[in-house]
């Protein structure tokens, strides 16, 4: 097996200070992409014979890729959006990252995301995002949301701003009500819907880039916005079509949300995420199944980005994880947990409080 390791080697401890603490208000954005957007078509793995051989009808051509560097492209949908921002330095992307949830269920493994806490544990006390708030004194948080997520449960007090309807006062915590939407919504049988959780569109976080950049460059510096709409089962696409669109949305909300926080971007790390990437070979309705491995992607104006960072190996049909995913080589507490200790100056102890039983690893992002 060809891996290629790109993490920074620290001694992680869990008492002391890891991380410098930053020179100027650092500030956080987590964009939850709802419903498992398909990775190997954002970044692609231009290098894999075998990504072309399973993908008759959706792989984005080698000649239409964007470059990125000898093994991996980017969809041609960004290219007036975030791949300037990667020329700039000002991206990075994290392939073979996620979870250790394997139930490749939309909901199961949204929660485990959000409660981030070790393998094998659940408890809906708390968010990993609100114990991120608590460390950092409680205050400052906001949540672009419809009604506050899994990630902000706790005892922290987060303001909640729809971004698909009139501002909200401080949100009230999650409630049973959540899951009781959910089970309606999957009896409907509508799963994009159901996977979605009333996030708004990628389109609709276009329009409101510039307002969710106003409210992080003020008070706030911690947020969390959640984008639906990737659950790719038929009909995706590849170069152009469903999943292309959804991308140049996204893309456009992006690069609009890093122009709109001015010097303020030099501050911020936007990091991009999903519950899961999706089956490497295409289905028989040209579209994906639900898969394991994901890619994300982080941004901000102080990044050493226009890289791919964390663990790789090359694609090919031996390297799957059960013969149908990306694996998951990056697990996402260990990423994020040494992004925070970078983006916030944490130190260990802190660091275990929001993710337990995880040593962060330093992905040299910030």
């Amino acid at each position: 097996m060809n891996r290629r390791a790109f993490l920074v080697s620290l001694p992680f401890l869990y008492a002391g200070r890891l991380f410098a603490a930053p020179s100027a208000p650092a500030r956080f954005l987590l964009v939850f992409l709802r419903g498992g957007y398909d990775a190997a078509n954002l970044l692609v793995p231009v290098s894999s014979a075998y990504y072309y051989e399973t993908r008759p009808n959706l792989a984005i051509p080698k000649d239409a890729a964007l470059a990125i560097d000898a093994d991996w492209g980017l969809h041609p949908a960004l290219g007036e959006s975030l791949h300037p921002i990667f020329l700039r330095g000002e991206a990075a992307f994290v392939p073979f990252a996620g979870t250790e949830d394997l139930s490749r269920s939309h909901f199961e493994t949204q929660d485990s995301i959000e409660l981030g806490q070790a393998a094998g544990a659940r408890s809906y006390a708390t968010g990993f995002m609100n114990r991120l708030a608590a460390e950092l004194g409680g205050r400052g948080a906001i949540s672009f949301t419809s009604q506050l997520p899994v990630a902000f449960r706790g005892s922290a007090q987060i303001a909640n701003v729809a971004l698909n309807m009139p501002a909200s006062p401080l949100g009230s915590q999650v409630s049973e009500g959540f899951a009781a939407r959910d089970a309606v919504m999957r009896d409907l049988g509508d799963e994009m819907v159901a996977a979605s959780r009333n996030a708004v569109t990628a389109r609709a976080f276009e329009t409101q880039a510039q307002r969710i950049a106003r409210l992080m460059r003020g008070e706030y510096r911690l947020g969390f916005v959640d984008v639906g709409g990737w659950d790719t089962h038929v009909g995706e696409g590849g170069a152009q079509g469903y999943l292309a669109t959804r991308l140049d949305e996204l893309g456009r909300g992006l690069a609009a949300l890093a122009a709109a926080m001015g010097d303020a971007w030099r501050d911020t790390v936007v990091l991009v995420v999903s519950e899961f990437g999706r089956t490497f070979r295409e289905n028989g309705n040209r579209g994906t199944d639900h898969g394991h491995g994901t890619v994300y992607w982080a941004l901000g104006g102080g990044l050493r980005g226009g890289r791919v960072a964390g663990e790789q190996l090359r694609v090919t049909r031996d390297t799957l994880f059960q013969n149908r995913d990306y694996p998951v080589l990056n697990e996402y507490r260990a990423l994020l947990g040494g992004l925070f200790g970078r983006v916030y100056g944490l130190d260990g102890e802190a660091l275990a409080r929001i993710f337990p039983g995880t040593a962060p690893q330093d992905f040299a992002l910030v």
